[in-house]
């Protein structure tokens, strides 16, 4: 009679001794959060307990890559799993996953590439990297959904955005960008403060400083707090039903908002050319 023999696997706590060497930030809570979001299935144990194998600890790592490297959201990342998976759920990852000029790409930061062998390496002059700022960034209307998992020192988030040590600073002085948690001496930014310095990256680039900017936020207080006047009574209800009702409602205002700024912003235009 044959005994199965089990193939050797880790515990969550294993795997993130393993990880943690490599990707300092990465907690269990994260690890949970990434397999709440369908991009992990790890094996269970009859009582509950998480089995990852080899493959499952490279698909992680992986992940997590693509989060410290290139900025990329959970969506995107999402996507490319299900692209680059076998028929047995492994991965088939090219050696260079994501390049520079991938248009999918949130962080715009030029990827490094390895020289082949016998050939020498090219020295590129340094330059401060300023990434385009879309008129839209596709999310405005996705303004309740989950969070991405984009987790940001700040030394990422100003190579990502383009910002320097006191650009960034003067971001925080007037309360336009705050960590989204902090242990310590140790901050980290996520996916919204990404968005806010690379727009703020942009008006810069134009002579329009950080004071000059906090009309925006105040606009979006005054924004959140009249659209969550007009939706109370249907978030009181407390379903899945009425909670998909104020996100759709939620989306709507917010085109109409954009669509009222956009006509005043342009009849002003006018008239100051006009004068």
């Amino acid at each position: 009679m044959s005994m199965a023999v089990e193939r050797p696997h880790l515990s969550i706590g294993e795997v993130l001794s393993q990880l943690r060497e490599e990707f300092p930030d990465i907690t269990i809570s994260k690890i949970r959060f990434l397999e709440s979001q369908g991009l992990l299935d790890p094996e269970r144990t009859p009582s509950g307990y998480r089995k990852f194998y080899e493959g499952d600890v490279e698909r992680l790592r992986w992940i997590l890559h693509q989060q410290k490297e290139h900025f990329l959201p959970l969506k995107v990342i999402k996507g490319r799993l299900e692209q680059l998976e076998l028929g047995d759920g492994s991965l088939q990852v090219p050696p260079e996953p994501v390049t520079a000029d991938d248009t999918t790409a949130v962080d715009t930061v030029e990827a490094a590439v390895e020289p082949k062998r016998g050939t020498a390496k090219p020295t590129r002059k340094k330059r401060r990297t300023e990434p385009p700022v879309p008129l839209d960034d596709g999310r405005a209307d996705d303004l309740v959904g989950d969070a991405s998992g984009v987790s940001l020192t700040r030394a990422e988030l100003g190579r990502a955005s383009g910002l320097d040590d006191d650009e960034l600073a003067q971001l925080e002085s007037f309360g336009l960008l705050a960590p989204a948690s902090q242990s310590g001496e140790r901050v980290l930014f996520d996916e919204e403060s990404l968005a806010i310095a690379r727009f703020a990256a942009g008006f810069f680039k134009h002579g329009i400083e950080a004071r000059h900017l906090r009309m925006y936020r105040n606009f979006a207080e005054r924004e959140a707090t009249l659209f969550g006047q007009a939706l109370l009574p249907i978030m009181r209800q407390r379903n899945p039903e009425s909670r998909a009702k104020a996100q759709e409602q939620l989306a709507e205002l917010a085109r109409l908002g954009r669509g009222l700024r956009t006509a005043y912003l342009r009849q002003a235009v006018r008239e100051s050319f006009e004068n």
